[in-house]
């Protein structure tokens, strides 16, 4: 099971605000367990700090802007991606001034600095979010869609398309985040020479230039607005009949600008607030609807808070009931535990199959067979059980007691038909021979049971 992960140590980065201008440093410090990414700004009056997630998104023209109680921070996006994709879970940046340096355009020098410091691992699990079915959020009005689908790792598929014959149509795709360094990091941001007037009239690019953004010229102008333009980029005077891309540097890769549209992808969805395991295809993408959809991810996390262990029933299990029987000295009918399907350092994933011959529905609402919700409780407290046990040399010759159950509550019936899935984890390590667990009882998706336990392991055979 992965750890979080944080800093080793912090670093920081100066440069220029692409929109503001000023001078501005960022630095990112090591942050404590489930602390998440917060943003503050020293430069303010307190201090303040903002947590970044897509809800606290503000604006986003031409960059995510995070705002709390008319506090701003712009900018944060490609500072987020390597967070996200090196797997920074936790991480405190402090930053002088209202948006991040612009730096080169791309997220390469925050890699190359995180790369730097190094990363540590954490006590606290990370908690991944889990696609189990197709989400998807569509603009119909602009063409743009973000859909995500099951997949056992975080990928990503970004088609982009434009009124352009420079780049009409791009694609980019990343498999796996370790090779964001090398296949993604270094794309840098870009802007058509049209759009440059519009945003310098709207107050943005002011720190602009060609050394930190790609500038792409694909529709004719005269000569003179060409020349007036150039002025205002400071760069020399060009013919206005030849068409293509402006830059000091040559384009990294030749799909340079929809690798850096995945880039902006990866640091909007950071902001959702867990790791995902999903696949992303990302159609004509853009901070509006990256946004949209991250917060939209947001409720069904919220909606979804604790998720149901996958199984596939057709794969071995970890302890068949043959095994489990060794272990526990539950009997028929009082057996509970099917078998174990997972089985982790501080966590384990039981089955239990409800059929309509249960010795409890002769008695327990025949008419209506309902799981006694005691009995589910006790098939949680036997999961529970081969947990502790699982952690002893020599589980035969040790029994485990049960002392405490707290906090329980039933949230929807077990009838005949259902599978029940359990997922028991410690909250503690065992300390003389005293452990505390937290167990859920899933049917499907949806939490059917769940429960506090204190238990006692004891060797007596």
């Amino acid at each position: 099971m992965l750890k979080q992960k944080t800093l080793k140590d912090s670093f920081s980065l100066s440069g220029k605000g692409l929109h503001t201008g000023l001078d501005l440093t960022v630095t990112f410090n090591p942050a404590p367990d489930n602390h998440g990414y917060k943003i503050q700004r020293i430069d303010v009056e307190g201090q303040p700090t903002i947590d970044a997630v897509a809800d606290n998104v503000t604006e986003t023209t031409r960059g995510t802007v995070l705002s709390k109680n008319g506090v701003k921070v712009s900018t944060v996006e490609h500072g987020m991606a390597a967070l996200y994709a090196l797997g920074i879970d936790n991480c405190l940046i402090q930053v002088n001034g209202p948006e991040f340096p612009i730096l080169d355009g791309s997220a390469q020098y925050y890699v190359q600095e995180i790369e730097r410091v190094g990363t540590v691992e954490q006590n606290a699990v990370k908690d991944f979010y889990i696609i189990k079915s197709k989400i998807e959020f569509r603009d119909e009005t602009t063409g743009s869609s973000i859909i995500v689908l099951p997949d056992e790792n975080f990928s990503l598929n970004v088609l982009v398309s434009y009124d352009s014959t420079i780049i009409p149509n791009q694609f980019a795709t990343l498999e796996d985040m370790h090779n964001f360094k090398d296949e993604v990091a270094a794309s840098r941001t870009f802007v058509f020479v049209r759009e440059i007037e519009p945003l310098l009239s709207a107050g943005l690019i002011k720190g602009g230039d060609l050394d930190n953004a790609i500038v792409i010229y694909e529709r004719k102008m005269s000569q003179e607005s060409f020349d007036k333009l150039a002025d205002v980029m400071g760069v020399p005077h060009m013919d206005a009949e030849q068409l293509g891309y402006i830059n000091h540097k040559p384009l990294v890769w030749p799909n340079e600008c929809a690798r850096h549209k995945l880039l902006d992808v990866i640091g909007d969805l950071a902001l959702i607030g867990k790791p995902i395991k999903g696949r992303i295809i990302a159609t004509r993408p853009g901070h509006t609807i990256n946004n949209k959809f991250a917060r939209q991810m947001r409720k069904e996390i919220r909606l979804h808070e604790i998720q149901a262990p996958s199984y596939d029933c057709s794969r071995e299990p970890v302890m068949d009931v043959n095994r489990i029987r060794e272990l526990l000295p539950h009997r028929y009918p009082f057996q509970l535990v099917d078998k174990v399907i997972e089985i982790g350092a501080n966590y384990i994933v039981g089955i239990k199959n409800i059929t309509a011959n249960e010795p409890f529905f002769q008695g327990h609402f025949p008419q209506e067979p309902v799981m006694p919700g005691v009995l589910q409780v006790e098939a949680m407290a036997q999961v529970g059980g081969l947990l502790v046990l699982n952690s002893v040399d020599e589980p035969e010759r040790y029994s485990t007691y049960f002392m405490k159950i707290d906090g329980v509550k039933f949230r929807q019936k077990v009838v005949p038909g259902d599978t029940i899935i359990f997922r028991v984890e410690m909250l503690a390590p065992i300390r003389r021979g005293i452990s505390t667990m937290k167990g859920y009882a899933f049917v499907g998706e949806k939490v059917v049971c769940e429960a506090e336990f204190m238990a006692q392991i004891v060797k007596n055979k």
